[in-house]
């Protein structure tokens, strides 16, 4: 069955109090200018509570616009690559109802993401200029809903979304909220680097989104395996390399001789001197990995770690001059197909399920199918330390990807839920 949601209303929840004209003005950094020109968006889920819908609905508006006085950047407008204008004017928030279960979703996630991208207020590619934030809410037939909440790419990467979740929980429990740092372009200066846009590898035709969810026991034998030679990689980074090889197995042939595995990274305590773990902005850099396809899984994975550990405090400095981590030459090959081109991002050992707003935990986070080809999106799942990678890449190569017998055979057969609807 289709999704379907229904308006109820539409309105702009401003900050409860007004941003000090001295904050007015957020200067996008140098990192912050070169990200996606998109939103990125969060869904959470939850399921019947004892409190209805209406009640918790209005907690969510009262304490969104206490949260905002807090987080004022997300109450502002963006002013296309230069600067977020904290003006105060409001976060969108929408409420809808749909005309299906909770369990419906929870049974069809990829159907969700693919047909059926009601959930979130505006698509991914749409709204980053007309708003910092924006939130939906859609209740389900049996009681549940879904909180939605995307925010401009350039005002912060997944790192903040999940510090800003937290801390309107909070808000909404009575709690009261660290205001964290914000902006880093004191750090990375703004520059104009001429003929680089990132837009043009966005906004792309025919790509689809699916989920593929490995569970703990297949992430360790992966790590296990590819540390062998004392890598020492993360379960997210062990996965990356496993996706990268199927990739590499299933669409060589259409994919020309070279892959460029971009790997984002937390710089927050990498940087010289280190600034808070919570620290607002975009705070990862990429780390590129130029990979030949005939490469072997174990020539993969330290590919993947060297580009990884050459993310350090000497390497930042020069991304404070300006530099890229990779060369424009590179880039126009990316373009052309002459390198295939693969962005690995990871919201993975972040509270993401702690967000409590007062009737318990949510059941299942998700982000929304995305318009960037050649990207995958790792989340936690709930239990156990299992990983849900969302990838998205076009039509064609997801019906081949998809099928490839050594991805089926390492993926989870049990639910990444427990459902009580």
């Amino acid at each position: 069955m289709g999704i379907e949601v229904e308006l109820i209303s539409k309105e702009l929840i401003k900050p409860s109090s007004p941003t000090p004209p001295h904050l007015r003005k957020l200067q996008f950094s140098f990192i912050d200018q070169n990200q996606y020109p998109v939103s990125l968006p969060l869904v959470y889920f939850y399921e019947k509570s004892n409190i209805p819908n209406h009640e918790r609905c209005n907690l969510l508006k009262q304490s969104l616009s206490k949260a905002l006085t807090i987080f004022y950047p997300l109450a502002g407008r963006i002013n296309n690559y230069s600067y977020a204008d904290c003006n105060d004017e409001g976060a969108l928030f929408i409420q809808t109802k749909a005309n299906c279960q909770l369990l419906d979703i929870l049974r069809n996630r990829n159907q969700y993401h693919n047909h059926n991208k009601k959930l979130i207020p505006l698509q991914p590619e749409k709204g980053i200029h007309q708003y910092g934030s924006l939130f939906q809410i859609t209740y389900f037939k049996c009681g549940g809903l879904a909180v939605s909440f995307a925010m401009a790419h350039m005002l912060g990467d997944g790192l903040s979304m999940v510090v800003f979740l937290n801390g309107w929980a909070e808000v909404a429990r009575g709690n009261k909220v660290e205001i964290p740092p914000f902006g880093s372009s004191s750090i990375f200066p703004p520059r104009n680097i001429p003929g680089f846009d990132l837009s043009q590898w966005v906004f792309k035709e025919n790509v689809v989104t699916k989920s593929f969810v490995f569970d703990d026991f297949t992430l360790s034998a992966l790590k296990d395996k590819y540390n062998s030679n004392g890598l020492m990689l993360s379960r997210v980074q062990a996965l990356c390399v496993f996706i990268v090889s199927r990739i590499m197995a299933t669409l060589s042939q259409a994919k020309g001789n070279r892959y460029m595995v971009m790997t984002a990274v937390n710089i927050r305590q990498i940087l010289d001197p280190p600034i808070q773990k919570k620290s607002f902005g975009n705070l990862a850099w990429t780390a590129p990995a130029l990979i030949d396809n005939m490469c072997k899984e174990d020539e993969i994975a330290r590919g993947i770690k060297d580009s990884i550990r050459g993310v350090n405090a000497e390497s930042l400095k020069k991304v404070q001059n300006g530099e890229l981590s990779f060369s424009k030459e590179t880039f126009m090959e990316s373009l052309k197909g002459q390198i295939a081109r693969y962005s690995f991002t990871s919201i993975c050992n972040f509270p993401v399920y702690d967000v409590d707003f007062g009737w318990g935990k949510p059941i299942w986070v998700t982000t929304s199918g995305m318009i960037i080809d050649n990207l995958v999106i790792c989340i936690d799942t709930k239990e156990a330390q299992g990983i849900e990678a969302w990838i998205s890449m076009t039509e064609e190569d997801m019906a081949k990807f998809e099928k490839d017998n050594q991805l089926l055979s390492h993926l989870s057969s049990t639910p990444i839920w427990e459902s009580k609807l």
